[in-house]
């Protein structure tokens, strides 16, 4: 806790201060001296560049001792887009493109690769990085599955590397000042942490389509089994499809839930249950627009998560949020920053952030916090150079998700599942316990 401490009187000076996380793993920072040395220049390739993946190349490319060196995506018209975000940047060489990311891992140059692409992607991704001796900063969720986020964890372990889920809030100092307060108790125990997301997405229809010249479709599968391509999948749509994505829950949950299980000091839950369904529209979706799902965890201590992904209306003023349920009073939050109530509702303190979030020179950015993805991507880059675990490591992620995938599965059955808080392993369920894990292309299964 003192380096997150640390943390927070350098993030009062400068937005750009270095998230320093954990420490005492049991790592020996000369030993690692002989890999990458503490001024030394960290080389990463960019793998997925649309959206949120050319955002954070400039973020990258803007640190200290860091360059860009490669980037990559199946789909070729974003390179020209990502070179421009990174000499925006300021960096003055021009990274390499290359489309196959399996080229990328036999590039021994490139010492950390970030992860972007959709979520089918991200755990196979993540483990083929540590296997080719590269660390990995991958974006939320961490897996597609239960199954892949423990192989992702012994991939890391294993090989030694540096792993950091993009859940950006865990590297906010403001955040980390409230959690470390809810722990010393200023609100009393806490029992219930509240999270919520809304938005107004629209209908989605697939129609049979043409693969454009501008894509490798193949490629884009992967490890997933193939299926015919249609129009209105690609870029996005995908989330709702049980066969790429994981729905809004690990899509936009993640960040709150990850929030809510810190504060609470919890691993696995006890007992998991989800309700709700595509209820706005009828369309072609397949997860839910309207979904709770609530997780109960050893010490009487539960999470609820409530999502509305086409009824916009705001819970409590907030698009999304955390808010934690104590003995002697509530704390709110969702990003750097946070507010104390009395147990009547009253507002007793409200610390206000130290960064500027989601803007850069005026103009909103794909990032929901410019600010904090900068100290989570410091955090990682200081954790490769002290040879150290990070803000969010691979195995704070997949404790964080699993509860969310567990909802999925959960609402997939219809009925509450029994969980081994030890392991976060379903007991007693055979239906629910076929979606741990995944059927995979041939040739592209996970394993290490």
């Amino acid at each position: 806790m003192n380096n997150r401490r640390d943390f927070i009187k350098k993030a009062a000076t400068t937005s750009a201060g270095i998230a320093i996380g954990g420490a005492g793993f049991g790592f020996s920072a000369k030993s690692y001296n002989n890999i990458i040395g503490a001024n030394d220049r960290i080389h990463v390739a960019a793998i997925g560049l649309n959206g949120r993946g050319n955002s954070m190349v400039g973020t990258f490319a803007k640190q200290k001792n860091t360059e860009i060196s490669c980037v990559c995506d199946v789909d070729t018209r974003t390179m020209p887009k990502a070179i421009n975000s990174i000499v925006k940047a300021g960096q003055t060489t021009t990274p390499k493109s290359e489309k196959d990311c399996r080229k990328v891992m036999e590039d021994k140059s490139i010492d950390a690769i970030y992860i972007a692409t959709p979520d089918h992607w991200h755990a196979p991704l993540t483990i083929m990085g540590c296997q080719a001796g590269k660390h990995v900063y991958v974006e939320k969720p961490l897996s597609h599955n239960p199954n892949e986020g423990e192989i992702a964890i012994a991939a890391a372990r294993k090989y030694d590397r540096v792993v950091q889920m993009g859940a950006q809030r865990r590297s906010a100092p403001i955040l980390t000042q409230g959690i470390q307060k809810l722990h010393e108790g200023i609100i009393g125990r806490v029992y219930l942490a509240k999270t919520w997301y809304t938005n107004t997405r629209k209908a989605n229809f697939l129609k049979p389509g043409t693969i454009p010249e501008w894509l490798d479709y193949d490629l884009w599968q992967g490890p997933a089994p193939r299926v015919p391509f249609k129009d209105g999948l690609i870029h996005y749509n995908w989330h709702w499809f049980w066969h790429w994505g994981t729905g809004e829950a690990l899509n936009n949950g993640t960040h709150e839930v990850d929030v809510a299980r810190w504060g609470l000091g919890v691993e696995f839950p006890t007992r998991v249950t989800s309700v709700g369904g595509r209820y706005h529209y009828k369309d072609d979706w397949e997860t839910p627009d309207t979904q709770i799902i609530t997780m109960d965890y050893p010490g009487r201590v539960s999470l609820m998560w409530e999502n509305r992904s086409s009824n916009g209306r705001k819970i409590e003023g907030l698009e999304r949020g955390v808010i934690f349920y104590g003995e002697n009073g509530s704390l709110d939050t969702g990003g750097d920053s946070y507010q104390v109530y009395d147990l009547s509702g009253k507002l007793v303190n409200d610390v206000k952030s130290l960064i500027v979030e989601g803007a850069v020179d005026g103009r909103n950015t794909a990032s929901p916090s410019l600010g904090m993805d900068s100290l989570h991507v410091a955090d990682f880059l200081d954790a490769i150079r002290n040879h150290r675990r990070p803000n969010c490591d691979v195995e704070t992620g997949h404790k964080s998700i699993l509860g969310m995938q567990l909802g999925n599965i959960s609402w997939r059955v219809g009925r509450d599942l029994k969980i081994d808080p030890k392991t976060g392993h379903i007991i007693g369920d055979k239906e629910a316990q076929k979606l741990w894990s995944r059927t995979y292309e041939k040739g592209w299964e996970p394993k290490i």
